[in-house]
């Protein structure tokens, strides 16, 4: 039975466009978009009318960068599938991609399966899948294509974490080169992993055990020779490549120097290094573990970069890398050792809501908002045309989004399955009002309607 939504009277903003237009759907699609009071949209009629007057609708975002149920350093990510999906959709965003993971010595299918039993049926919202290859050989790159053939077309490198998921440049390359001839794309962790565990050593032996050394370790200079060695990779194998979580200025113009000469070179950044910094690592009473990520928090000054690189377009993409772990019972694993702490921040539900107040602070448009959680990503990772848009044939996904609204974000009101909150006590200007993933309502009036 065919069922039809008409969203009347809101300002309609994607990455193109601002117009005041009337959005109508039919069967969890967008059908027609008409400018509002105009006859085509006076004409049209609808099962349920959503009335949108001094609000935005925007399209769901798209946060191409989540870590649900992840195993890393003992301990599980804290939000499950359901959870972190929910939280999600509160905050805006109809589509994630999270990253499956291929443990060492076993097949890259054997990993998403696993990935496919954990989110199968239980999502308040759309997802999707890279691949993370930790075990680079002969097989590994054959399996490859088959995933790139069923739609798993990005595969995540870590040139971090020797002896969990590091591979050397041989390895790189050799991936590189195969996704080069399947049309993959590679996503760098960029990091020199190998001298970052002799500077975590030598800080323990000097007794560093605080958290703030975690950033003390995780040196800009080395995260900018790894982007760079990663690029000029990409290069001699001739592949695009992506860098994920972006988060110092260095590294930020070795992406710049690459664009420039016409690479088809890649970045994205994340909330955390856009308004959090060392600061917060530096927080007495081990508070500091709540902000324990790597790439790690740079000092304040190298936020000017990153918006910069947003505005440039030298990074293209906003994603969370929401990887939750709690404060009690996870953070504090590593209490008398900051390399044991569980490195990962909540944020997946704080995305869409921090970057509108980057609009009403002047840092970007708001049609580079919607360019950078919702369009750029859905481009990056073949989404787009059905995801980032309003537009007639895509999804409907969308959000009516309140922009004079005030919240203060806070682990008492938010929806994230974590005992914490990243920016705890931050006023922000816009919310989430209502969101439709493919047509059918999730949130309505800041009330969950939806189901796993």
């Amino acid at each position: 039975m065919s069922t039809r939504t008409l969203i009347r009277g809101g300002l309609v903003i994607t990455a193109t466009d601002e117009i005041h237009a009337d959005v109508l759907i039919e069967d969890g699609r967008i059908a027609a978009l008409a400018a509002h009071g105009s006859e085509p949209a006076m004409s049209w009629t609808a099962d349920r009318v959503i009335d949108a007057t001094d609000k935005y609708v925007i399209p769901g975002g798209v946060d191409a960068h989540t870590h649900m149920e992840l195993p890393f350093g003992g301990t599980f990510a804290s939000d499950t599938f359901e959870t972190g999906t929910r939280a999600a959709a509160w905050g805006g965003t109809t589509t994630i991609v999270d990253f499956a993971v291929q443990s060492q010595g076993r097949a890259l299918r054997e990993g998403l399966d696993a990935w496919y039993a954990k989110a199968d049926g239980n999502c308040a919202i759309d997802y999707g899948f890279h691949m993370i290859l930790s075990d680079v050989n002969d097989a590994s790159l054959k399996e490859m294509d088959l995933l790139v053939e069923e739609g798993i077309t990005s595969f995540k490198l870590f040139m971090a974490y020797p002896g969990v998921f590091y591979s050397d440049d041989g390895q790189v390359l050799r991936a590189m080169q195969r996704s080069a001839g399947n049309g993959g794309l590679i996503m760098m962790h960029a990091e020199n992993g190998i001298a970052i565990d002799v500077l975590v050593e030598q800080a323990l032996q000097r007794g560093e055990t605080d958290p703030r050394y975690h950033g003390e370790v995780r040196k800009v200079l080395l995260e900018a020779e790894a982007t760079h060695r990663a690029i000029q990779l990409a290069r001699v194998a001739g592949a695009p490549l992506y860098v994920v979580h972006v988060s110092a200025e260095e590294a930020v113009a070795e992406l710049a120097a690459a664009r420039d000469k016409g690479l088809p070179v890649f970045g994205e950044t994340c909330p955390q290094y856009l308004f959090l910094s060392t600061d917060n690592l530096a927080e007495p009473d081990f508070e500091g573990a709540k902000y324990v990520c790597s790439t790690p928090l740079r000092p304040r000054e190298h936020q000017a970069a990153l918006w910069r690189g947003l505005r440039t377009n030298d990074l293209q993409v906003v994603s969370t890398d929401h990887c939750p772990f709690c404060f009690t019972g996870q953070k504090e694993l590593g209490r008398e050792n900051f390399s044991k702490i569980p490195n990962g921040l909540p944020g997946v539900e704080n995305r869409m809501d921090l970057l509108h107040q980057a609009v009403v602070d002047g840092h970007i448009t708001r049609r580079r908002w919607i360019e950078i959680a919702c369009a750029a990503p859905a481009r990056m990772f073949g989404l787009y045309g059905k995801k980032g848009t309003l537009a007639p044939g895509a999804d409907a996904d969308v959000v009516i989004y309140d922009p004079a609204a005030t919240q203060t974000i806070s682990a008492e009101t938010h929806h994230m399955n974590v005992d914490y909150s990243a920016y705890e006590g931050k006023q922000v200007t816009g919310r989430v009002e209502t969101v439709l993933s493919r047509g059918e309502v999730v949130i309505e009036e800041r009330e969950f309607k939806g189901r796993a």
